[in-house]
């Protein structure tokens, strides 16, 4: 074990680290199955004892996710949709892109702010805007805005976990990777009670129509009913 933290300090304290903090950012982007977010959170532990520097871990990491999110919006623009068409329905990537063109039509482009903290979202809407044809600039100003707050967010749970373990790294990392995994599962509990509720409200819809529409005809019949025959 002492093997291995020295190993991790190494490789965390060296300034490769942060070679290779940005260019996991920039590939996270747009192949999710790059763990970003955890060298964020290590930075951030490491980054309590002085080395990383906790600005640098941010500003690269923020760096790295807007050049990533406009990798995947410029793929998904240079597809022209069929990128998104060929997606096999019933699938969990095919999920994710209805979820995020449905969210995408009623949040715009703050869904890409929301979408850091779901399990693929974030390639799902970016390359679903870049699709639609969402306009550039406004994509910009979103992503930044998103890659900054995720940037700060990551480093600062992997920072207090630093502080909280300050002498077993190993810990303060479980601890951030722990607390974001948290984050995520309040995120999509939020997000499935919401889309429940909007299932159901929808099922009961037209039901709710349809009874409002027969008890508007039994009263017409009632009404009907009283009318005179000599009016009728």
């Amino acid at each position: 074990m002492n093997g291995l933290l020295d190993l991790v300090h190494t490789a965390v304290t060296s300034p490769w680290f942060y070679v290779a903090l940005f260019a996991v950012a920039v590939i996270d982007g747009f192949f999710p199955v790059v763990p970003s977010e955890s060298m964020v959170i290590t930075g951030g532990v490491y980054a309590a004892t002085g080395e990383p520097d906790l600005a640098l871990v941010i500003v690269l990491a923020a760096l790295g996710a807007f050049l990533g999110d406009h990798v995947s919006y410029l793929l998904g623009r240079g597809s022209g949709g069929r990128l998104l068409a060929r997606v096999a329905p019933g699938t969990r990537r095919h999920a994710a892109l209805e979820w995020a063109r449905r969210t995408m039509d009623e949040r715009g482009g703050l869904i890409l702010v929301v979408a850091r903290y779901v399990p693929g979202g974030r390639t799902a809407v970016t390359l679903t805007m870049g699709a639609v044809g969402y306009r550039l600039r406004s994509f910009t100003g979103f992503a930044a805005l998103a890659a900054v707050s995720w940037a700060v967010y990551g480093a600062t749970l992997g920072f207090v976990g630093g502080k909280a373990f300050e002498h077993d790294p190993i810990k303060g990392v479980a601890l951030g990777i722990g607390l974001a995994l948290t984050v995520t599962a309040v995120v999509e509990t939020v997000r499935w009670l919401r889309g429940r509720a909007a299932r159901a409200a929808a099922a009961g819809g037209p039901d709710g129509a349809a009874r409002d529409g027969e008890h508007g005809g039994e009263e017409a019949e009632k009404a009907g009913a009283s009318v005179p025959m000599s009016r009728r």
